[in-house]
């Protein structure tokens, strides 16, 4: 992740949540008040969240000390402990729910994204994201699916062209929409066309495209379609694919299964935060 815009987003989602102060752990601890917590497994999973757990507490004090027992994409069983972070008791608790809710997100991601990598158990056809994310949250959850396995698609708008079936539709043909294109942009981005039909495919092969997407198109038609386009062109599936409707898509020959599902309807994992306290510093 881009170190400087994590710690931007980390800083925006604090003041969020912090607001001018914690009016609860203000009044009940005094500044120097120490203690550690602790994250728990409550349900076995695929980690993701190591740079928010340490970004996040070092933004809110550099003395808090960390230490993180898995690697973003390692997996955990339940029960077992996640991080620990030590310091001033005030600060912990600060930070502690807006870290723990990333990290449960993230890893909730890429934990959804490795089962769908294993129930498509394929070596030539890769799973990857869409940009059906939640707002404010695009970093975090494509870096998610990448500690899952998976791969990313287009960031957003501005890294790559798809032509879309309403850009097809002002533009008058994808013929015209792709002349367009390729007069403006620059040699380093690709061109991706989406289509629907049979017509559309030859179209799109015909105009040279680096990208073919069949969306919402059967297995069986994508298994017909694809044997005539070329293998320079890169070819992806997408369109309520399922998890259960891996396999078979996986079998029609595409490179990519793009999946929304990994992103817009992941659950957060069950991860929860213990507090041991110092009780000499609480004293003081």
């Amino acid at each position: 992740m881009n170190k400087l815009k994590l710690r931007s987003q980390l800083e925006q989602f604090f003041m969020e949540d912090i607001g001018e102060q914690d009016l609860t752990s203000n009044l009940i601890f005094s500044e120097s008040a120490e203690g550690n917590i602790v994250f728990i497994a409550k349900e076995k999973g695929v980690f993701c969240g190591e740079e928010i757990i340490t970004a996040g507490f070092n933004l809110l004090n550099p003395e808090i000390r960390t230490e993180i027992y898995l690697q973003d994409g390692g997996t955990f069983e339940y029960g077992q402990k996640i991080a620990t972070a030590s310091g001033k008791i005030s600060d912990l608790l600060q930070g502690e729910r807006v870290i723990l809710n990333l990290v449960q997100r993230m890893s909730g991601i890429a934990t959804l994204t490795r089962n769908a990598v294993e129930v498509l158990n394929s070596n030539a056809t890769k799973v990857c994201d869409t940009r059906k994310t939640t707002p404010g949250l695009r970093m975090f959850e494509k870096y998610a699916v990448r500690c899952g396995g998976g791969f990313n698609h287009r960031f957003g708008l501005y890294d790559g062209v798809m032509i879309k079936d309403n850009h097809i539709a002002f533009a008058g043909s994808i013929t015209k929409a792709v002349q367009s294109v390729r007069r403006n942009v620059g040699h380093m981005v690709k061109v991706e066309v989406e289509i629907e039909t049979q017509e559309q495919l030859i179209e799109a092969i015909e105009s040279k495209v680096d990208v073919i997407m069949f969306d919402n198109r059967t297995p069986e038609e994508i298994k017909n379609w694809i044997k005539i386009v070329p293998d320079s062109i890169i070819t992806e599936a997408s369109g309520g694919i399922t998890l259960e409707q891996l396999a078979l898509y996986g079998d029609t020959g595409v490179d990519y299964i793009s999946l929304g599902f990994l992103t817009h309807s992941s659950k957060a994992l069950d991860i929860s935060v213990k507090v041991n306290w110092d009780e000499k510093g609480a004293e003081e």
